[in-house]
């Protein structure tokens, strides 16, 4: 059973990573899912110690508060940037699209997602478009290496207590 256990944990880790880039799965809190199963099945580190609670319990703060990020980042990145809503949407929708063709389809797609909705639906010019497009880029990239890094020191900390 423990080792059951132990590869649905890393299997949780790995989805957790995959889920870091792609938009529909939610990386951290799968990430975090395979610590809490190494936790209850009593995983221990190299020295037999079991994972304590205040690191599970810490690892659920940093998972909630880079999900919560993730939300919020790229929205100020874009208004930081002088664009809309729009840009938000279309580099969503870009991304989306662009997963079909990674890696390069994930960057060109959310850079033209969010520059041809700031240029259709925002009425902006071409400059102001790119600038917001830039801005909404920015800060994809700047949320998805936050779940990026986090998922990755959880899934080392899912091996460490193998």
């Amino acid at each position: 059973m423990d080792v059951v256990i132990s590869i649905l944990a890393v299997l949780a880790g790995i989805i957790g990573i995959i889920g870091s880039i792609v938009p529909a799965l939610p990386g951290p809190p799968i990430s975090w899912i395979g610590l809490l199963l190494m936790y209850l099945w009593g995983g221990t580190n190299g020295n037999g110690e079991p994972m304590s609670t205040s690191t599970l319990l810490i690892w659920l703060g940093v998972t909630t508060l880079v999900t919560l990020l993730d939300y919020i980042v790229p929205a100020w990145f874009t208004k930081l940037t002088g664009g809309s809503r729009y840009a938000g949407w279309g580099a969503a929708i870009g991304l989306v699209i662009g997963i079909f063709l990674p890696p390069v389809g994930i960057v060109l797609g959310t850079l033209a997602g969010a520059f041809i909705a700031e240029l259709v639906f925002a009425d902006k010019d071409v400059w102001s478009s790119a600038k917001s497009a830039l801005g909404a880029f920015a800060g994809f990239i700047l949320g998805t290496g936050a779940k990026l890094l986090c998922c990755g020191l959880m899934l080392w900390q899912i091996i460490v207590y193998m």
